[in-house]
């Protein structure tokens, strides 16, 4: 099968990104909106029997970037591809994971089910907020770590010296071990509790000890920016340590959340580029590229390859 590569609106420079490193052209596609809301995609060139990665990240707007995939998926389907891969390297609703209140939807499993009724063969995406979404999928789902890439940038460009790693939760220890592992760092972790119905958890206090340390927050993603602002607080303030930056995976970030951010006192932000970085104006910005993992992914399944390395810390 012919590999082709397409993109949907969200994220144009991310499914370029992958063709450079495959050597690859971006595959002809237009997507527009008519005057009545109702969206119009094509595909412009040949797909009978190709390999088909279409890429679409979950940024804004979410629902109308979601009804896009959706259309091209069908579109493909329709157009006699091979196999269809939906490449995500930000999922869609992936924090409605459960039932956690009465009478709730679980998106991200809706999200699952409407990608593979729309015809999808195969999900490709990068550190879901809970990995059991891949138990939603009938349909293979590869999850791709970015904590591979990130570390081999820490190792590369930071002096870790006197450095904690924090996780936010008691939640985020595991993903926080790979990086201790890898990094040889101590780790500690916020002790939060939720108390009667209050929505927002309280910080009791810190797990592990942070006192004249500089840490480094890891996240898998940040939205309003406020809880990570809040464990700030308390590690500079409470814990008595020296200096903060923050690793978030996905900078979901809106405008309010960035203008927020850059008047905290975390000094500085690791992001990747699952999201688009051009719109958000962080001080002290640190993108690391996560395209070439994603175009090394896109080739092993085309060759029906392992692709289990990918996910191993060098």
């Amino acid at each position: 099968m012919d590999l082709k590569i397409f993109s949907a609106s969200s994220h144009p420079e991310f499914a370029e990104a992958i063709c450079r490193h495959l050597n690859l052209s971006l595959g002809h596609a237009h997507s527009q909106v008519f005057s009545n809301d109702n969206r119009f995609v094509t595909i412009n060139e040949p797909v009978r029997g190709a390999d088909v990665f279409i890429v679409q990240t979950s940024s804004a707007p979410v629902d109308s970037n979601l009804v896009e995939l959706l259309m091209y998926i069908r579109t493909l389907r329709d157009a006699s591809a091979g196999r269809i891969t939906a490449v995500l390297p930000y999922f869609p609703y992936v924090r409605s994971d459960k039932k956690d209140q009465p009478r709730v939807c679980i998106a991200a499993r809706l999200t699952a089910d409407l990608l593979q009724t729309a015809g999808a063969d195969r999900v490709l995406t990068m550190d879901l907020h809970s990995p059991q979404i891949q138990g939603f999928f009938s349909i293979p789902c590869d999850h791709l770590l970015a904590s591979p890439t990130i570390i081999k940038y820490l190792k590369a460009h930071w002096n870790l010296e006197n450095y904690v790693l924090v996780a936010g939760d008691a939640g985020a220890a595991k993903m926080l071990k790979i990086y201790a592992d890898a990094l040889e760092l101590p780790v500690a972790i916020m002790d939060k509790r939720r108390e009667g119905n209050n929505e927002k958890p309280t910080i009791k206090g810190v797990i592990g000890d942070v006192h004249g340390k500089k840490v480094l927050l890891i996240d898998d993603e940040a939205s309003s920016g406020r809880t990570l602002m809040r464990d700030v607080e308390f590690l500079l303030e409470k814990a008595e340590a020296v200096s903060a930056d923050a690793c978030i995976v996905h900078a979901v970030l809106g405008d309010e959340a960035v203008t927020a951010l850059n008047t905290s006192a975390i000094n500085r932000f690791v992001i990747t580029n699952t999201l688009p970085t051009n719109t958000k104006p962080l001080k002290n910005k640190e993108v690391v590229d996560v395209s070439q993992l994603f175009a090394e992914c896109i080739r092993r399944i085309h060759a029906n390859e392992s692709i289990k390395s990918l996910n191993d810390v060098a």
